[in-house]
């Protein structure tokens, strides 16, 4: 194993793998931030025995492919690794112990009751009661009550970054942004592990933690031409958190983060804890130096393709201006999660009789809805500092400067480079050998677009989503251990009341867009 305080090389080429539920990426970081290359899978998730899993083997032969082929372009010497959360692996003395389950798998009813009864508080965890494997210390007690001897098969539970890691350097760790994911294994106020993992005698399958970016470990690849190349391997992290570091460094004082993928992760480091709502999709993230940050959500990217469904593959401003001026929304919610739970989407007109919408407005009606729904979150989150945008939803530029429109005391970013989350990975890694090649990284300032009737449709979007609820949702209580709430302040002028059918206030003068590209 190469110690953590390995001498710099000279000339770093790292390779980073970016793992979302669907879609895989190798980018290929130069030492001095910038990307050489890019390749792009998709993750394989078959039915074996009645239940989706990960085809890992698949997966890994993939990943050393590109790996041979960046070693011998671009004399790649590391290996860093970001994924999607809600996945772990069960490892057992030598390999899986159990499949990698997809974390959309439904749970039993009489799991679900059985779970219920051991699940712990939101006040414990920060982590609502969440459906299938979101949380997926429900998966792991489901996989166990399938399989009576997977138990005391199961060496290490490791989660889905780590699993990467020990596939290619045999190192087993653990990390605390991965761990700390709504997985309810972790209570952020303690910052220790849950009752949940102290009842089912887990803390002792835990491996030792290590920092995101750390050395952990080598891996030798034979590369044509080249002979047995000895590759170092950093300690992985979730992504959305990998996001939001990244961005920590770049944006000067408070912000939040929009982290879009499938997930619209929505994360404000300032938001003060008691104010989440776990019926609300509401909870507590942990980031790599292990704080809790406030976080909301919702299932964005997979709304938008269903919202957009057979639409245009861009959408313009006059399309975006044409559908406010007419009153026709989608309401949510077309996937599962999110702040209105219970409700399936729908297409209705401004009297809130449902419609049917026209091919060519879906993509636009998609668009609406995101950013309708994000600026709905951030007021969950009483954000008021400087808003980060990053991901695949972040192309589709109408979203952030629609969002910008409704929130002009806040400045609206958009990251330079897209790939805020592998920037994030990449950066985690270059600190463990003493490099910052983002220092004079920078983001860019959106310029709002305010189609007339913006602001009056975004209320009424609230209004029409919010009767369709037919509740009034009040925070949980929250843990009595929880830190003192004056160290989470709210800076900036935005009020702190949450009103679900206010005007948004007056957005600045818009300026010239151009057509997006779909996320």
């Amino acid at each position: 194993m190469t110690p953590p305080d390995a001498p710099p090389v000279a000339h770093p080429t790292l390779a980073v793998f970016d793992f979302g539920k669907t879609n895989a990426k190798l980018l290929v970081f130069g030492a001095d931030g910038s990307i050489l290359a890019e390749r792009r899978t998709h993750a394989a998730w078959p039915v074996v025995d009645g239940l989706r899993v990960l085809d890992d083997a698949a997966l890994l032969d993939w990943m050393l492919a590109v790996l041979r082929e960046a070693v011998a372009s671009f004399d790649v010497n590391g290996i860093m690794i970001t994924t999607h959360g809600c996945t772990f692996a069960l490892l057992g003395e030598g390999d899986l112990a159990a499949p990698i389950l997809d974390y959309e798998e439904s749970v039993p009813p009489d799991i679900e009751a059985a779970f219920a009864r051991i699940c712990p508080a939101f006040s414990e965890t920060a982590t609502p009661a969440m459906e299938r494997g979101f949380a997926f210390g429900k998966h792991i007690v489901w996989q166990e009550m399938r399989d009576p001897t997977l138990a005391t098969r199961t060496r290490h539970v490791m989660t889905y970054p780590q699993f990467w890691v020990w596939r290619l350097c045999g190192t087993r760790v653990s990390e605390i942004s991965s761990l700390g994911c709504h997985t309810h294994l972790w209570s952020p106020y303690r910052d220790d592990f849950s009752s949940l993992v102290e009842r089912r005698g887990w803390r002792e399958k835990m491996p030792p933690f290590r920092e995101a970016g750390a050395i952990v470990g080598t891996m030798t690849l034979d590369v044509p031409g080249r002979g047995a190349v000895t590759l170092d391997v950093h300690n992985g992290v979730h992504d959305s958190n990998a996001s939001l570091s990244h961005y920590r460094r770049v944006v000067p004082g408070g912000m939040t983060m929009v982290s879009t993928g499938t997930w619209v992760i929505v994360m404000n480091p300032d938001c003060p804890l008691d104010t989440l709502v776990p019926e609300r999709d509401m909870l507590a993230n942990v980031s790599v130096r292990h704080e809790p940050v406030p976080t909301a959500r919702f299932m964005g990217g997979r709304e938008f393709d269903l919202i957009r469904g057979d639409g245009p593959a861009e959408v313009t401003e006059e399309r975006i201006a044409a559908l406010v001026a007419r009153g026709l929304f989608a309401l949510p919610s077309f996937a599962d999660g999110g702040p209105f739970p219970g409700r399936a989407g729908t297409f209705v007109d401004d009297a809130g009789r449902t419609i049917m919408s026209a091919p060519d407005d879906r993509t636009a009606l998609a668009a609406l809805y995101v950013a309708a729904m994000t600026d709905l979150t951030l007021d969950l989150l009483r954000s008021t500092d400087a808003i980060v945008f990053d991901g695949g939803l972040a192309k589709v530029g109408v979203i952030p400067r629609l969002v910008a429109a409704l929130r002009p005391a806040q400045t609206v970013l958009v990251g330079r480079n897209p790939e805020g989350t592998a920037c994030g990975a990449a950066s985690l890694a270059y600190a463990a050998r003493g490099l910052d090649p983002f220092r004079h990284e920078r983001a860019a300032r959106v310029a709002p677009f305010d189609p007339p009737g913006w602001r009056g449709y975004a209320a009424r979007w609230r209004q029409l989503a919010d009767q369709r609820t037919r509740s009034r949702i009040e925070p949980a209580t929250p843990a009595h251990d929880a830190p003192n709430k004056d160290s989470h302040h709210v800076h900036g002028t935005r009020p702190a009341d949450l009103s679900w059918i206010g005007t948004p206030v007056q957005p600045e003068d818009p300026a010239a867009y151009g057509a997006a590209c779909p996320w």
